[in-house]
């Protein structure tokens, strides 16, 4: 007969301890940290009061991620708003803070970033009929998360369409 061996539940002092160095590594969601205290066998009370120290001790904050994650997905990435907001949407954060860390894209950046993935994709692509090609730029464009309007706006500036 086999024994099934379980991992044993943390108690709430040392998940808070281990909770505290996994914000320390980078920064994360409220989301993710409540995740990750069930799985380490916490009560709904328990996770919510581990939620609230870690707040308090500043190791957890919701607008301080939504910053990091826009700007790494964006400057790293080179994602587009509408998959970055999508990202944020998954983590659960608050449509109004999304809203705030997108805003901190600037427009122009945005913009030779669209222009940029752009060329770079035109380059590889080896379709010769003009609309195939423009359909297979716009939608790869889309996939990366930019918005359409300005998708058709960049390309037709740059005699890319």
């Amino acid at each position: 007969m086999e024994k099934e061996y379980s991992k044993p539940a943390l108690d709430k002092r040392t998940a808070l301890v281990k909770a505290e160095s996994y914000c320390a590594y980078q920064e994360r969601a409220q989301q993710e940290i409540r995740n990750k205290l069930y799985d380490w066998g916490l009560r709904h009370d328990d996770v919510e009061e581990v939620i609230t120290e870690l707040i308090l001790n500043n190791f957890l904050n919701e607008e301080r991620f939504a910053m990091a994650y826009v700007s790494g997905k964006f400057n790293i990435k080179k994602w587009g708003k509408v998959k970055i907001k999508q990202g944020l949407k998954l983590k659960k954060i608050p449509e109004k803070m999304i809203l705030k860390a997108l805003n901190s894209i600037d427009y122009d950046d945005y913009l030779k970033t669209i222009l940029a993935a752009a060329e770079k994709k035109s380059a590889v692509l080896v379709e010769k009929d003009a609309y195939k090609r423009k359909y297979k730029l716009i939608t790869y464009l889309m996939g990366k998360g930019f918005e359409n309007n300005l998708i058709s706006e960049v390309l037709k500036d740059n005699n890319l369409s």
